[in-house]
């Protein structure tokens, strides 16, 4: 399962948000810094709206949602590269997760410490950005020599690591994180071996108090954080309350949805948050439905249909025969499974089909 890590300087609100993501209290919360030290892991349900209607249709005894595994990691500080605060550890838990969530605090409160004092997000961004590149930087440097050495010896998948490795240096030698390096298509697989941290998708959570989540353009720090987000990361930005979020983790949905309405705000945003974690790690869904279960199952953009069908057994990919293939759209409105049949809906696709986002799949295997 691919993991989404949760970053951010001490008592921004990531162990709130962990918590209420989770529905759990197992991230400890306090008004302190380094309250959270060994990372806490959690597996988390992707909302998906097409699940109730997919059951509804095949009147299906339950449904199972598709999930990201998310990691409270420990707050970071200036210094952290050369082990100060919780450094060390920050590093070696952030260099295990597949993507990153940076939370940034933006509201005041003087009840809540902050590490530096007061309230800057993007000050903030700056001081987990130049920690990870002076750590990826060091990384780089003890990286090349080892290289020099074995593309000498004709290694050339030594020489593609050393040439990009040369590349990228310069360019977190300037303060900017690897993941805005433009690469070449065949560079992609390369710079994956070269582990750094900020080679990671990121996504850039602002948390707000209560009373901002509805008018968040009348948050200052909000659009700050939006359009610095956009031009120094070439990442999104969600806008959530930590707070909110995890009172609501308390609720069912009916009082959810009430608690949620009262404030003028349609989707809780750790809602948003989820799937933007799973999109920005390049997955998508597609479904199984019958009168047992209707199940979403996560595959990654451009795999084929016997890939998708070896998420659910290996025996499926081994004995592909054939995938039956209706997309979500052309179900829904069709009412049922024969109904897409007699408009022709309803497809055979062989090895090379690409399964697309949504898709509902039968597959014919033979082991």
């Amino acid at each position: 399962m691919l993991r989404v890590g949760i970053v951010g300087l001490p008592n921004v609100g990531k162990s709130t948000l962990f918590n209420a993501l989770t529905r759990s209290n197992n991230a400890e919360s306090a008004n302190y810094p380094f309250c959270t030290i060994d990372p806490n892991v959690g597996v988390v349900a992707v909302p998906d709206e097409r699940l109730a209607p997919l059951a509804k249709i095949e009147n299906s005894a339950e449904t199972i949602p598709a999930t990201v595994e998310f990691v409270d990691i420990a707050g970071l500080v200036a210094g952290a590269s050369t082990g100060e605060g919780m450094g060390n550890q920050f590093l070696s838990h952030i260099r295990e997760v597949d993507a990153v969530v940076q939370v940034v605090r933006c509201f005041e409160d003087s009840e809540i410490h902050h590490v530096t004092g007061g309230i800057d997000p993007v000050r903030d961004i700056e001081t987990i950005t130049t920690e990870l590149i002076l750590a990826d930087l060091d990384s780089l440097r003890r990286q090349i020599p080892k290289l020099e050495k074995d593309s000498k010896r004709g290694d050339k998948e030594a020489s593609l690591k050393l040439k990009l490795a040369q590349k990228i240096e310069p360019h977190l030698d300037e303060g900017k994180p690897a993941i805005t390096f433009e690469l070449e298509e065949e560079e992609t697989l390369v710079s994956q071996s070269l582990f750094l941290l900020t080679g990671k998708p990121t996504i850039l959570a602002a948390n707000v108090k209560d009373s901002d989540l509805s008018e968040t353009n009348d948050n200052k720090y909000v659009g700050t954080v939006r359009t610095y987000g956009k031009e120094h990361h070439g990442c999104d930005t969600v806008v959530i309350s930590a707070q909110i979020e995890s009172e609501l983790a308390d609720l069912n949905e009916v009082e959810a949805n009430e608690f949620l309405e009262d404030l003028g705000v349609k989707e809780s945003g750790v809602g948003q948050l989820i799937r933007a974690a799973y999109h920005l790690l390049g997955l998508r869904t597609y479904f199984t439905s019958g009168p047992k279960e209707t199940r979403a199952w996560t595959i990654r953009i451009g795999d084929t249909a016997p890939q998708a069908a070896g998420v659910i057994h290996t025996d499926f990919e081994r004995g592909f025969i054939k995938a039956e293939t209706v997309s979500y759209s052309d179900l829904i409105n069709n009412g049922s499974i024969q109904g897409a049949k007699e408009k022709g809906l309803y497809r055979q696709e062989g090895k090379d089909y690409v399964v697309q986002d949504g898709d509902v799949i039968l597959f014919k295997f033979n082991v």
